[in-house]
């Protein structure tokens, strides 16, 4: 009886499962270290990505400390109807204190009729940087300037009312274009 030693093992299996992923990498023709530079330089983009957008976040931060105030302040002048003329216009300060939106309204330059206008408060991370922006324009065409106050990427409208500006309610909303 003779004895013979043999693989147990299909040898073409042996070749299509490498047992490291040097041998699969070489297979495809790939150099080993390579893999390594290209992992290096996927984890060196994204750093690069953190470290661009933080700085980019800074920088906006500052231009709008530049622009609007620590307290973000933004002023204008308006003709809106109520106690002022032509010659006085309505000077409106609008302010972001500790998240809460305040507009400022001094009718003609009078300031012993001056009108606090309290809006919203903001929610969210840093949003007692948020600048507030007024913008006049006649949304509901009753002829008379509506004040809208902007702040981020909402708009809230204050209709003239003729002798106080007040909050949009929801049926006035219909009658409403922003052009």
């Amino acid at each position: 009886m003779a004895v013979r030693s043999q693989e147990m093992r299909n040898p073409t299996m042996r070749l299509a499962r490498p047992k490291n992923m040097g041998l699969l990498l070489r297979r495809w023709g790939m150099p080993t270290l390579s893999v390594g530079y290209i992992s290096a330089a996927i984890v060196g983009a994204l750093v690069l990505y953190m470290a661009l957008s933080a700085l980019v976040g800074w920088g906006i931060s500052k231009y709008d400390d530049i622009r609007y105030g620590t307290t973000r302040t933004f002023h204008t002048d308006a003709i809106i109807g109520i106690d002022d003329s032509p010659t006085n216009p309505t000077h409106f300060v609008a302010m972001n204190i500790n998240r809460q939106v305040v507009v400022m309204q001094i009718p003609g330059g009078d300031t012993s009729k001056t009108r606090i206008i309290n809006g919203p408060y903001l929610f969210g991370s840093n949003e007692d940087r948020t600048p507030v922006l007024l913008t006049f324009n006649d949304v509901n065409g009753d002829g008379l300037q509506d004040m809208i106050v902007n702040v981020k990427n909402e708009a809230l409208i204050y209709l003239n009312r003729g002798d106080h500006l007040g909050l949009m309610n929801p049926d006035e909303r219909v009658s409403v274009s922003l052009d």
